[in-house]
């Protein structure tokens, strides 16, 4: 390996009409204008029109992607509140509505929007992904079939989607149940090695299906532009810290894998789809659920697969430099999700005789704040 596995961060938010508190209609070109001239080349729009994405170059330690991601939020917080806007980093809103929300006007997206239609307009949601150095294509495609049993503990700790169409949902990650509506989602299928991954990808390519590989999209996958594995099952995180502690234990991850070549060898059709289970437990309880241990044929508490696997990566976070960030998982553990939070400042609303629509727009404005590191706990 070389570059020390580095890693960079991409975060999706959406952009809302700080009065209504749904996602906005209005003042959006000056807005875009203005944060592409703040954040040169690493501010996008998204598909939709009121997502936005903000990313950070390579790193090589968490104390320059903490300061440049929380200069990222700061920065577009304030360019937003001078349009009357907002930003807001979370999976699902909890008030919008997918057909009351236009397609963005980027020409790059149009090809996709023709594609997918209907579906297309309906992905209102928000992710975090996060790429780590890995060189050599065999050991990507490799690491992407081994790191899967890893995956759903990665999507409890982020999920910030309870919410869809103004409704509870039930989940505490709706997210990927939005998202699988799409074609070509969800866990990879397990390749041989790179030479059968990329036999998938060409053989798609040419009979345009798709025009490249960014059309794949997988919750992890070798990146099209950079030498690197690409996490992208995190919602949205709400907090900083949680973004952080995500991609550490993410970085951890690859890292052991790497080195230790025979962990999680011998994936099967069964691992698979056990792997996949365990990511609808995540979806459907976050970090209160408990995960189906293959070995055991018995199911873990989230917080117990979480100290096992602290313990098994302790040696990389030690080796990254990474100990903080990776503690910081235990105090989501402690204190919850956003989702979690989502939920209990919605119930107390409710319980003061807030309308249905207040408490949800109390539960954006949350959002909004806590995003910029403008919030205040739940009580």
């Amino acid at each position: 390996m070389t570059g020390g596995y580095r890693f960079g961060i991409e975060e999706e938010y959406f952009v809302n009409d700080a009065i209504k508190r749904d996602t906005a209609r209005a003042r959006m070109p000056d807005f875009f204008r203005r944060a592409s001239e703040a954040i040169p080349g690493q501010f996008s729009p998204e598909m939709l029109e009121p997502q936005i994405e903000v990313s950070i170059p390579p790193c090589e330690d968490f104390r320059t992607a903490r300061e440049l991601l929380g200069e990222r939020r700061r920065t577009l917080g304030a360019l937003a509140r001078e349009h009357d806007l907002s930003i807001m980093a979370a999976g699902t809103h909890p008030l919008a509505v997918w057909n009351r929300v236009r397609a963005s006007a980027q020409s790059r997206y149009g090809r996709m929007m023709h594609d997918l239609q209907m579906i297309g307009s309906r992905i209102l949601v928000c992710g975090m992904h996060v790429h780590v150095e890995v060189p050599d294509l065999d050991l990507r495609v490799d690491i992407m079939n081994r790191i899967q049993p890893f995956l759903p503990l990665l999507l409890a700790l982020s999920t910030s989607s309870p919410f869809w169409q103004a409704q509870r949902t039930g989940l505490l990650g709706y997210r990927l149940a939005a998202c699988r509506e799409m074609p070509r989602t969800g866990l990879p299928d397990l390749f041989h090695d790179a030479a059968d991954y990329e036999r998938y990808i060409d053989t798609l390519v040419e009979a345009r299906a798709i025009e490249n590989s960014s059309s794949v999209w997988w919750v992890i996958r070798p990146s099209l532009r950079h030498p690197t594995l690409e996490l992208r099952i995190a919602d949205s995180c709400t907090r900083l810290d949680d973004a952080l502690a995500i991609a550490a234990l993410y970085r951890c991850l690859v890292r052991h894998l790497v080195n230790d070549r025979n962990l999680h060898r011998h994936q099967t059709g069964a691992s698979r789809a056990i792997n996949d289970e365990n990511g609808w437990r995540a979806q459907r309880y976050g970090i209160h659920g408990s995960f189906v241990d293959e070995a055991t044929r018995s199911a873990k508490p989230v917080s117990q697969v979480l100290n096992e696997t602290l313990d098994l990566v302790a040696d990389d976070a030690e080796a990254l430099g990474c100990e903080r960030e990776l503690d910081l998982t235990r105090w989501i553990i402690a204190r919850g999700t956003s989702a979690d939070q989502q939920l209990t400042l919605f119930t107390d609303r409710l319980g003061r005789s807030r309308s249905h629509r207040e408490a949800l727009a109390d539960v954006v404005d949350w959002l909004a704040q806590e995003t910029v590191g403008e919030g205040q706990a739940v009580h």
